[in-house]
């Protein structure tokens, strides 16, 4: 039998050859725990597009960690090159990464109570140089303080002065640099006031200064701790061992061990390690990792398994048909985090402003210091200043205005049922409105009707042949209510998009799809063989749950509303007039589907596509945005740029108000990063700013934008 999976329509239009091929996933992930800011991203980012055999690598600020496509390229030169631009980089193991972050979060407490304890001290000691003490108790005081103060500093500044190091021993900059240069100016200009037995001492300031920006670099560290993103919530679903039948034994085996064609044995209530086929009569798990709902699926002998569904039934077998990163739970991570690493136009800003920020603010730094020194010659004062300058200009607010949105947003709508498979696709979608639907196996579901078993024998088995070799609502419809029996041998078996499958079977032409294609008189689905009468089988369709609320709700914001179908025009316009959907375009091709897109945004529409089929798949591609259900074509899901894993469509309006609330957060935190660089230079350069309130400002930026991303987790 030979099978033929290029359609006509992909062959006339050359958008649509392209349509099924899905964007290469990135093939490794490495940890960034060292990355701070907008310029880290741009100095990563442009190394490894310098490396031969690396096609494409995306760095996510929030969650510290950079997707990279490359080919011939091991993870160990990927390390070693990173570490050659000061930058630490480890495999991304979810696991150790947890354990990671904790650690990092213990020694930032444990930095920041030694810094806050030595300030406390110190300020005892100032509290009575403030008061008068003489020039000998001043100096005793000052002594004192120094003892204090720097090995504190020392301590607790380390993660800034490592971080800087790593930078400047490769001759780069990061925001670390100004930072560090900031808490030593202030400790060595304090130790040169003692040694000369000055009467000013800025110990405390110098300790208040890293104290200050500990908290933020602490806070920071929690509030991204706490935007879990959904590719992290799906790694930890995966297995590391299974119970590998040999011989009819079951023992302990690593996932990473297991082969294709291996049996599997799945104990009650735990999770499916690999993808799979039932080798048992029977089972019921849960997959609400992927659907959302907790509703026990029943499972037939053959029927396939997901890897991360749970058990609810009796023990099981099961005969692996993938592993590894070939599993549905591998492949759904990775293209969570192709969406979390995404860009968009503000996150282009924000790139392009960090790398001229380094250079910049030093450069700003020093006019400073050199303008106040002409102005008053008063060099404590200049020095305080550029110290100023270099920490308030910090860009980590910037860095982390659009990734934080957008790692909060695609959480949010995974746990809605919504598989985000591209970060962009929220501002495109914030943008929609016109939203065009699918008929079959989108706002309606089909079933099994009354009349296929009065098919004969040798019909059915024609039926069956055909039928199973599509995966069209309406085929598997069929192909559900036949009886029981054998295919028939086929030949030169095709599907043509939108109309049905046509085959040869004993020298006559065989059909299996829509009525007018067979050139019957009535609608719907019908069998034709040879030069007969089309036999027409009866199906039942019946509305999508939530189609009617999605559409209510749709309209009611505003959004116009149309239906093309390749269906006839009385089952089209009957599924539109119980949607009350007033614009329903019936018997509409591929082609014809795609250039009335093409001819909406022309018009300047943006239109929203929500489709399911073959015949879909270029306007999927072609689309403003676009939307296909989990029971969707490989091909329509993979054009599409979010999936619906939930067989309700009532949350569609909900998706669009997400992306509307995260392009205006995105365009909220941008703002504020932007106004608070306008406010908080000019009065750093006129020196009202000293170093410490510096860093309080800055830290309080980077919180701020933060706190104000995660208002999207918080979203109805």
């Amino acid at each position: 039998m030979t099978y033929v999976s290029a359609c006509p329509a992909c062959a006339a239009a050359p958008l649509a050859e392209d349509v099924a091929k899905q964007v290469t996933p990135p093939n490794m992930f490495l940890s960034l725990p060292t990355i701070h800011c907008a310029a880290c991203i741009g100095a990563v980012e442009r190394a490894l597009a310098k490396v031969s055999g690396v096609v494409h690598a995306r760095v996510n600020l929030s969650l510290k960690r950079v997707a990279i496509v490359a080919d011939g390229v091991s993870v160990e030169e990927i390390v070693g090159i990173l570490d050659q631009i000061g930058y630490e980089a480890h495999p991304l193991d979810p696991a150790l990464i947890e354990t990671r972050q904790d650690d990092i979060g213990r020694a930032l407490l444990i930095r920041l109570a030694v810094a806050g304890f030595a300030m406390m001290n110190v300020m005892l000691f100032s509290v009575a140089v403030w008061s008068g003490a003489s020039e000998a108790t001043r100096d005793l005081f000052h002594l004192i303080s120094a003892a204090i103060s720097l090995p504190a500093v020392l301590f607790s500044g380390q993660p800034f002065f490592f971080s800087a190091w790593s930078a400047l021993r490769v001759r780069a900059l990061n925001m670390d640099v100004p930072i560090s240069l900031a808490i030593l100016l202030a400790a060595g200009m304090s130790l040169f006031e003692v040694l000369n037995s000055g009467a000013h001492a800025y110990f405390d300031a110098a300790l208040s200064l890293t104290f200050f920006l500990l908290i933020g670099r602490y806070l920071d560290h929690r509030t991204r701790s706490a935007a879990k993103s959904a590719a992290k919530d799906l790694a930890a679903l995966e297995v590391n061992m299974a119970q590998l039948i040999t011989d009819g034994v079951a023992n302990k085996t690593p996932v990473a061990q297991l082969c294709v064609g291996d049996t599997v044995l799945v104990p009650t209530g735990a999770r499916v390690p690999v993808d799979g086929d039932l080798a048992s009569p029977a089972a019921s798990t849960d997959r609400s990792f992927l659907t959302g709902e907790t509703t026990a699926f029943s499972v037939k002998e053959g029927a396939p398994l997901q890897a991360g569904e749970i058990n609810l039934g009796a023990a099981f077998q099961m005969r692996v048909t993938a592993v590894g990163e070939d599993t549905t739970l591998s492949r759904v991570v990775a293209m969570v985090e192709m969406a979390e690493n995404s860009r968009n136009r503000y996150t282009n800003l924000a790139d392009r402003a960090a790398r001229i920020y380094a250079p910049a603010v030093h450069l700003l730094a020093l006019f400073a210091f050199v303008g106040w020194v002409l102005a008053n010659g008063d060099l404590r004062h200049a020095l305080n200043v550029a110290v100023a300058i270099l920490i308030i200009t910090c860009p980590c607010a910037l860095g982390l205005a659009v990734p934080a949105v957008a790692t909060a947003a695609i959480s949010k709508l995974y746990g809605m049922g919504f598989l985000v498979k591209n970060g962009s696709a929220l501002e495109r979608l914030a943008e929609i409105d016109t939203a065009i639907f699918d008929k079959t196996g989108t706002l309606t579901i089909t079933g099994a009707g009354s009349n296929v078993p009065r098919l004969s024998a040798e019909q059915v088995s024609v039926a069956r042949a055909l039928a199973q070799s599509s995966d069209h609502p309406a085929a598997r419809a069929v192909l559900e209510g036949l009886p029981t029996g054998a295919a028939a041998e086929l030949s030169d078996l095709r599907e043509v998009p939108g109309s049905g499958v046509q085959a040869r079977w004993n020298g006559k032409d065989v059909r299996l799809g829509r009525g007018s294609w067979l050139e019957a008189e009535f609608e719907g689905t019908g069998l034709r063989i040879g030069v007969t009468d089309a036999i027409r089988i009866g199906l039942t369709e019946t509305l999508r749950p939530g189609a009617k609320q999605a559409v209510t709700d749709l309209g009611s914001q505003g959004i116009e509303l149309e239906i093309l179908s390749g269906d006839g025009s009385k089952a089209v316009q009957n599924i539109a007039k119980q949607l009350g959907v007033s614009t329903a375009n019936a018997e509409i091709d591929a082609l014809a589907k795609h250039a009335h897109l093409t001819k909406l945004a022309e018009r300047g529409r943006r239109v929203l596509m929500v489709g399911d089929g073959l015949n879909d798949t270029a306007s999927l591609a072609a689309a403003h945005a676009s939307v296909a259900p989990s029971s969707a074509l490989d091909a329509s899901r993979n054009a599409a740029d979010i999936v619906l894993l939930r067989d309700s469509l009532s949350d569609l309006p909900r998706l669009l108000a997400v992306a509307r609330l995260s392009t205006q957060l995105s365009k909220q935190n941008f703002a504020i990063a932007a106004l608070y660089n306008c406010i908080a230079v000019p009065i750093a350069l006129l020196g009202y700013a000293t170093p410490l309130i510096a860093a309080i400002a800055m830290s309080a930026s980077s919180i701020t934008v933060l706190a104000n991303a995660m208002r999207v987790r918080a979203a109805s």
